[in-house]
């Protein structure tokens, strides 16, 4: 039987069992062909094969599994060799009088999939307070905003809806427009620190806010106002984590703010009832059963509500990991936190006790203590160590379904990319992006990459910190 005798649907069936490259010779031979080697699924098959936690929503004539597959297919090239001048550009953004405090991409990931140029969007705020938005490939500034009357401490961003929202040594939240840098909304709190996590419900953005007078506010986005008020802790000041996945619980930390004879445990807000407070009360859950005393926690981002936590204990740490979950009976609902795992991680005597926590897929932990990047599943199985950084500490760690970057005081950035094979996940350490001198630089205090780049800010020895932007040839 001949290729030309063959339909459409057989076509692609025999089309499933080629690689890229010979999928694209496939459909050089002639229109059938050509439109068998052209089916989404053979497509979308090979992406998610690749890239198992790529998702993109296709749009016909702009988006497509394929435009998608040879379009990540390229970047990843270049992000894998990592060849200065060859395969990115390097810049260098200083426009900050003060320390760089936060730093996150405003735009979407999803932008450099569509037609037309890629701009990727970073914001930064600083102490000398103003917070402004620089295009990543070009190295400028797009916007500043005012100098603000007090310094801006915390600083988070909505590339959905195009929104930036900081917070001041004052307690003044504000909300700034993505593109303009124009001042939408403002709220006092009257608390000289806030912790903020931001999420979407039905396609609207809101804002918890925790205070060290103890007060958890819940905030509409758009125009900051008030939704909910409420005391959780007496006592205690409240720190908040990141929303998790899929936007329904926070936990919720309390803090000392006067001497107290002891510490509690943190609680978990479920946040449908902290932005309906007229359909329920504020639901938070039971203490977690952990202490926390210098408590780290991250979110496991392929499971909806998967937290892992890591607190001391004697001289080593123990790292937990729990379902959040609510449980409804006849007249009331209960949020429960079930355990899934935990194990005993030894702190030799290089570590130091500043580290960070981040998480991957679903079984997946990194930790970046001292010099050392390690990768854990949940039960303790220990995958891999890097000191790439080694004999500097680490500062940062950026983690996401392609890369991880860590940022050190050696002035440097290292790039990881992950492998999967036989539904396993292997970290794979690729090369070093260099940071400037170290005469005039103490290191990278945070990084964050986007898929086409990668910034992190650079600590001045003068205090005059500034971002360093690595955009990648298209």
């Amino acid at each position: 039987m001949s290729g030309d005798s063959l339909t459409l649907d057989c076509l692609a069936h025999v089309f499933s069992y080629l690689e890229a490259p010979d999928l694209l010779r496939a459909a050089q031979v002639n229109k059938t062909w050509n439109e068998a080697a052209d089916t989404t699924f053979l497509w979308r098959n090979m992406c998610l094969n690749q890239w198992s936690f790529c998702n993109i929503s296709v749009t016909p004539g702009m988006k497509t599994w394929k435009k998608y597959y040879l379009h990540r297919s390229k970047i990843e090239k270049g992000m894998l060799s990592g060849r200065p001048a060859v395969d990115y550009k390097c810049k260098a953004m200083r426009e900050h009088e003060g320390r760089i405090h936060a730093m996150a991409y405003l735009s979407d990931n999803e932008h450099m999939y569509d037609t037309g140029k890629v701009k990727s969007v970073v914001c930064s705020a600083s102490l000398d307070g103003t917070i402004r938005a620089w295009n990543v490939q070009e190295g400028s500034q797009i916007w500043s905003s005012p100098k603000q009357e007090a310094p801006i401490i915390n600083m988070i961003t909505l590339p959905k809806h195009n929104l930036a929202i900081t917070t001041d040594s004052s307690g003044m939240i504000k909300v700034w427009h993505g593109d303009t840098g124009k001042e939408l909304a403002a709220f006092s709190t009257s608390c000289h620190s806030n912790s903020m996590a931001a999420y979407t419900k039905d396609n609207k953005p809101f804002l918890t806010v925790g205070t060290t007078a103890g007060i958890l506010y819940t905030l509409a986005v758009m125009d900051l106002s008030q939704i909910s008020r409420t005391k959780v802790f007496e006592d205690y000041g409240i720190n908040l984590s990141d929303c998790s996945p899929d936007g329904q619980w926070i936990v919720v930390f309390p803090t000392l703010t006067e001497p107290h004879s002891g510490l509690i445990p943190p609680k978990v807000l479920y946040t449908h009832a902290a932005t309906n407070p007229e359909d329920d009360e504020l639901m938070v859950s039971s203490p977690l059963p952990v202490s926390n005393q210098s408590l780290i926690t991250c979110w496991l981002p392929g499971e909806s509500a998967r937290i892992v936590t890591m607190e001391p204990k004697g001289i080593d740490f123990q790292i937990k990991s729990f379902d959040i979950v609510i449980k409804k009976s006849k007249y009331k609902m209960n949020i429960t936190a079930h355990q899934v795992a935990e194990f005993i991680l030894p702190n030799p005597e290089k570590w130091i006790r500043e580290r960070t926590m981040k998480g991957f897929g679903k079984q997946t932990i990194l930790i970046a203590s001292g010099m050392d990047l390690r990768v854990y599943t949940l039960t303790g199985a220990h995958l891999h160590t890097f000191n790439d950084h080694s004999p500097f500490l680490l500062t940062s760690i950026w983690v996401d379904p392609f890369h991880v970057v860590t940022a050190g005081d050696d002035v440097s950035l290292r790039v990881y990319s992950w492998k999967h094979e036989n539904k396993t996940s292997s970290l794979i350490s690729r090369y070093q992006l260099l940071g400037g001198s170290s005469q005039w630089s103490r290191g990278f205090r945070l990084v964050a990459c986007d898929d086409v780049s990668i910034v992190g800010v650079v600590i001045r020895t003068d205090g005059m910190d500034y971002l360093r932007a690595y955009s990648f040839n298209m």
